[in-house]
């Protein structure tokens, strides 16, 4: 198979695979304990695992539930079960026991493969007949049957902060294309090793790195979980030359203690952030210090990871904003779906090849979600007169006090232009004078003195009073999903209220 920059990839995940096996390059290097898998081991590993299935009784398209971190174990699982022609079903370990034991009753899988450190969970939440795979189990091989592009490949749940989560179906194409988005942004190469220290149960982890890799003909270094402490270290050891990580981690990484050796900043192309916007003040911190770009993008479960991109040095990026349509178009929707005239903020919509197939048994959602064949993501945004996006929030999020709408990412953005902060996020609270009161959580350094007052009145200058928090809570650290994106919408219910003196001049 080809990598083609101007074609979107055609075929199967067992085709690409097949094609990548045709040497014995390395896939994935394992820096935690030096192991290494060559695309060929891979393949052959996978295939084995696959005609297993097969003879086990399990049938093309149904679900395969993968309940692992990030390892050889997991990635070959992952592998497994596309080769196989089965409905890859990652089951987001960081999402709680409620939330996995509807994951593994929704997706009906009848089998599962489960990490050591995940199976007296997984038997306690399991539906009845869910078998736990084992060796053993898997000895009658069976020759695997044909099946194409169109047919299920992934099923990733949402975070399903408003309700019930929703399961996200990819076919073989959308997967591969949410490779190829990434890879052709990026100019991704044979010679290049990503890091992926983002979870694979996550849609960054699993289409940028993963399938970025698959697509490109590249590599990557693997770690069971993102550390501060090692994080530069494991890149060096591994030969890293970009990696994809969220807001939270350069945040941490900025305020951590540690440095990428010469060897290190040398080889490192670029750093890749996505999930959530990141803070101005963040980015351009990280990028002197450590003298590594970062390409802010945006991309969502829905469209296999990547959406918009930033272009790589010496292109034009445009701080503070999640970058341009590669690989897929968008556009901005009108409240009455109809498209937005030029410049004019709304939705942002999208449609391309790397777009979802539907939510799985929930054709109310899915129908929902499309305005036509144009996916809706929920972001509110503009795109300037040179095509690039600029994100002003969420729908879901938009705190609405006295009639107008107020984007909490403002409030966001003053907060995170202290250098003591490392996390914050603005939040709406029910209020009977206004309809919604601003307040705000952060983390800040050890040892810092920021205070409460001072950091409201920073926002008082910056933003006006009416948009300025009415109190800002101090917290060791803020929820966050399994990316490490914040979770905003949580933090008005684990937080008690306290009564303020509401400020209402503009």
């Amino acid at each position: 198979m080809i990598f083609d920059r101007a074609v979107p990839p055609e075929g199967t995940v067992r085709d690409w695979l097949d094609a990548r096996a045709q040497t014995a390059d390395t896939a994935i290097v394992f820096p935690e304990n030096g192991d290494t898998l060559s695309w060929r081991d891979l393949r052959d590993e996978a295939r084995t695992v696959a005609e297993g299935l097969i003879g086990l009784g399990i049938a093309q398209g149904e679900s395969v539930a993968i309940v692992h971190p990030n390892g050889r174990e997991g990635v070959l699982a992952l592998y497994a079960a596309l080769y196989g022609g089965f409905r890859a079903t990652m089951i987001n370990l960081a999402a709680g026991p409620d939330a996995m034991g509807f994951a593994l009753h929704h997706s009906g899988a009848p089998v599962a493969f489960v990490h050591a450190s995940q199976t007296d969970l997984i038997r306690s939440i399991a539906p009845d007949g869910l078998r736990v795979l084992t060796p053993e189990m898997l000895t009658e091989r069976r020759e695997i049957p044909p099946f194409d592009s169109g047919a299920h490949a992934l099923l990733m749940y949402t975070s399903g902060t408003t309700g019930q989560p929703k399961g996200v179906v990819h076919s073989h194409a959308s997967l591969l294309a949410g490779g190829w988005t990434t890879a052709i942004a990026h100019e991704l190469s044979p010679r290049d090793r990503g890091f992926c220290v983002l979870p694979i149960y996550h849609i960054n982890g699993l289409c940028v790195t993963v399938m970025g890799a698959l697509v490109s003909g590249g590599s990557l270094g693997m770690v069971s979980r993102f550390s501060a402490r090692n994080f530069w270290d494991q890149a060096d050891s591994a030969g890293i030359t970009w990696f994809s990580v969220v807001p939270t981690i350069i945040s941490h990484l900025l305020h951590s203690n540690t440095e990428p050796s010469a060897a290190a900043r040398t080889r490192l192309r670029f750093g890749r952030s996505a999930s959530s916007a990141l803070a101005v003040e963040t980015q351009s911190a990280f990028e002197e210090r450590f003298g590594v770009p970062i390409i802010e993008t945006m991309g969502l479960t829905e469209t296999a990871a990547q959406i918009l991109s930033n272009p790589l040095p010496p292109g034009t990026r445009k701080i503070g904003s999640p970058g341009i349509a590669y690989g897929n178009e968008v556009r901005i929707l009108a409240s009455d779906l109809t498209p937005a005239p030029p410049l004019q903020e709304g939705e942002i919509a999208v449609r391309g090849p790397n777009v979802m197939l539907e939510y799985l048994d929930n054709p109310e959602a899915t129908a929902k979600t499309f305005a036509g064949d144009w996916l809706r993501t929920g972001d509110l945004g503009h795109i300037d007169e040179d095509g690039y996006v600029f994100v002003t929030g969420r729908l879901k999020e938009l705190i609405i006090k006295g009639g107008e709408n107020i984007a909490p990412r403002e409030i966001d953005e003053v907060l995170y232009s202290q250098p003591d902060i490392i996390e914050a996020a603005a939040f709406g609270r029910p209020c009977a004078s206004y309809g919604e009161t601003i307040e705000a959580a952060v983390a800040v350094r050890p040892g810092s003195s920021l205070s409460e007052t001072a950091l409201i009145e920073l926002c008082g200058q910056r933003l006006g009073k009416f948009k300025a928090p009415d109190c800002i809570h101090f917290l060791d650290e803020l929820p966050k999903g399994p990316s490490g994106k914040i979770q905003r919408l949580k933090l008005a219910g684990m937080i008690e209220p306290r009564i303020v003196n509401q400020r209402s001049s503009a």
